[in-house]
């Protein structure tokens, strides 16, 4: 017996590919989450990244070699932690199946709590680079950064892994119009590299009054593009077109 084929989406309709479909726009917001986090984790705490793990591999390989004064332990805390946080991810991604809108909502709700574990630590304790208060604050941020990486994997939409944008931006470069490509995509791709700069840059000057206060930013935004997600998407069994 023949599969029935999946209908196409009428004509008009929003697809994910769109920067106003809501899915696309809630990983937008995330990824300028992205850059608060890794403000915190780099500039805050000391010279590791929560979100960015190619980043990370790099700076553990100059902390090996002793160059610059770089951390060791600080990259293979946060490492451990993302990986953990990817498998538990994947875990609830088999779990939860192909409901997409759910997926998110709950990966979500899940990265919101830690970050805002986080903060309430962050703001409780003196938190220092190097020593077992600034490895826990890096460990739990990766955490949750390795929850939504494995969602956003499985959701697969495309330029937008919400951590990452070397791939972001050669697609914005390699199909621009000025190469002979279509352009296809650029807005979505352009508005990924700016969020994401958006985000460094506004974690980097509320730095400046307290990390606290860039955790909480982070909390309040993930949970806000939770909740704005789940009001305004509709139910969808299908993977993302």
């Amino acid at each position: 017996m023949s599969a029935t084929p999946m209908s196409s989406p009428p004509p008009g309709a929003l697809t994910v590919t769109s920067v106003r479909h809501p899915l696309t726009r809630a990983l937008l917001l995330l990824t300028l989450t992205t850059g608060l986090v890794d403000a915190a984790s780099y500039l805050g705490i000391g010279h590791v990244f929560s979100a960015n793990m190619t980043g990370n591999i790099v700076l553990l390989g100059f902390g090996i070699a002793r160059a610059g004064g770089l951390p060791v332990v600080a990259p293979l805390v946060s490492l451990g932690a993302f990986l953990i946080g990817a498998g538990t991810g994947g875990r609830l991604a088999a779990g939860i199946g192909a409901r997409r809108r759910r997926h998110l909502l709950v990966a979500s709700v899940a990265e919101t709590g830690v970050v805002l574990l986080a903060a309430v630590l962050a703001a409780a304790i003196h938190v220092r680079a190097g020593t077992f208060s600034g490895d826990l604050i890096i460990g739990l941020l990766a955490f949750g950064m390795g929850i939504r990486n494995a969602t956003v994997r499985t959701l697969a939409v495309p330029d937008l892994t919400t951590t990452v944008l070397t791939l972001t931006l050669t697609g914005l470069a390699a199909e621009s119009p000025l190469f002979g490509g279509s352009g296809r995509g650029s807005a979505r791709r352009g508005a990924a590299v700016v969020a994401m700069l958006a985000g460094a840059l506004i974690g980097a000057l509320l730095l400046k009054t307290s990390l606290f206060l860039v955790l909480i930013a982070a909390t309040v935004l993930v949970g806000a593009t939770t909740l704005a997600y789940a009001r305004l998407a509709e139910e969808d069994s299908t993977s993302p077109r």
